[in-house]
């Protein structure tokens, strides 16, 4: 056990777990709850793994299930898991003892991807500054807003503000309205904030600090930056466009807003889709158009090394390309003039089909442990499970405990398992002294 546990690559799973069972312990005291009793076994766990792995998802009514100090160990899970278990690790050895070792920058790595090993103690300094100047930000801007517009009083402007700034800019989807954030959906100073800190979040430390560090030229970009920064964008255009057609005539959605309303609502509730798990419409009225709309944004999910989940959206135009290649009939697969790897192209490959069969088999398990749920919403909850957006149409709280299990499940495996299988593999490759023949099966 103790030489499986030496390589970085296979601490990460254990990092998280440890923090989700220590979590689920906390919460299951009566001290976290509104009626101070004891919290079931299943429900700490499912909530202490939707924090951890920044999801948002929930199986009873958080502002009025929870009480303050349950919130705030929600609050302080997200904000762990966002960070990263291994990224907070490092920090902390490197506030005690003023240096990394290669291990542990090894272990740091395994958690943000970033490129290179002697940049480790930069990275980290930036994703902290990062992350607590962009929620500050956001946490005032929302403040100021909830204190003088709805009258809230400055304390409890203050806690709302930090506690969705905090939700949005991770990735996860709590929140201390029943409703999500369906009152503030056409307000501008709330809802954009959010939106945007949910962009940010997702992109992923790498590509936002190279884009802004050669913003001036695009060009020099890596392809990894590129795919990222240019397909989020292009995701969030075509998805904000798809969403406002299909809901525009649809009352119990955005119908009944006026113009400026309706494209204010679609674009935050696609910023949000992708990674958040906010609602600022309600996603049980959306129009059957919407909700495979959805299911793909969530699928595909955010950037590399970020706090969102998904199969990421590098990995997805990367197949993009692999595909407009093979129809060409290039012998290799370019991006920007840069030719791409076939360990690359292979990682993608299977990274994708594997959270394909994971989605496939989770929805056929929902399917099995509930027979009133229909297959459109199977699919949507086990997606957003999966991707650790956290969406939800109502599902999740109805289902029997083996099913909220199985969401557990797959909410850890979609926050350690597309990141701890590409790494995995890219630390596995070896080369063979010899080749096999090569035969050439029919395809297609």
């Amino acid at each position: 056990m103790r030489r499986y546990l030496r390589h970085p690559v296979r601490l990460v799973p254990f990092g998280f777990l440890a923090v989700i069972l220590l979590g689920t312990g906390l919460l299951m005291l009566p001290w976290a709850t509104s009626e101070q009793h004891y919290t079931p076994f299943v429900t700490a766990l499912f909530t202490s793994t939707s924090a951890v792995s920044v999801t948002g998802m929930a199986v009873n009514d958080t502002p009025n299930y929870w009480n303050g100090f349950g919130l705030g160990m929600i609050t302080v899970l997200t904000q762990v898991g966002g960070l990263g278990i291994l990224s907070v690790a490092a920090l902390v050895i490197l506030v005690v003892s003023r240096q990394l070792g290669l291990h542990n920058r090894m272990l740091v790595q395994a958690e943000t991807a970033e490129f290179g090993i002697g940049d480790v103690r930069w990275l980290l300094t930036r994703i902290v500054a990062t992350v607590f100047a962009t929620e500050a930000v956001m946490t005032a801007i929302i403040t100021i807003r909830l204190w003088l517009v709805y009258d809230y009083p400055p304390r409890s402007a203050l806690w709302s503000a930090a506690f969705h700034s905090i939700q949005a800019f991770n990735n996860g989807g709590f929140s201390l309205y029943s409703d999500g954030l369906i009152a503030f959906s056409r307000d501008p100073w709330v809802a954009l904030p959010l939106g945007f800190g949910a962009i940010i979040g997702g992109l992923g430390f790498p590509a936002l600090f190279e884009a802004v560090r050669e913003r001036r030229h695009p060009a020099r970009w890596a392809v990894a930056t590129k795919l990222t920064i240019w397909g989020s964008v292009a995701l969030v255009a075509l998805g904000f466009i798809a969403l406002l057609t299909a809901e525009w005539g649809n009352p119990r959605t955005i119908g009944t807003f006026d113009a400026p309303g309706k494209v204010l609502a679609s674009f935050t509730q696609i910023a949000l889709s992708r990674t958040g798990g906010f609602s600022v419409v309600d996603t049980t009225q959306l129009s059957e158009v919407s909700y495979p709309l959805l299911i793909v944004l969530m699928f595909i999910g955010g950037g590399s090394a970020s706090t969102a989940g998904g199969i990421k959206v590098s990995t997805f135009f990367l197949l993009a390309f692999v595909i407009w290649a093979e129809l060409r009939g290039e012998p290799d697969v370019t991006v920007g003039h840069r030719r791409i790897a076939r360990a690359s192209i292979r990682q993608a490959l299977t990274v994708a089909l594997l959270s394909v069969a994971l989605v496939v088999a989770g929805t056929v398990a929902l399917l099995i442990f509930t027979t009133t749920v229909p297959y459109y919403q199977a699919l949507f909850e086990v997606t957003s499970a999966f991707s650790t957006t956290g969406l939800s149409v109502g599902v999740a709280p109805n289902l029997p405990e083996p099913g909220q299990y199985a969401l557990t499940a797959l909410m850890y495996i979609g926050r350690v398992g597309p990141l701890t299988l590409g790494s995995a593999i890219a630390l596995n490759t070896r080369r063979r002294l010899y080749r096999y023949p090569e035969e050439q099966p029919i395809v297609g």
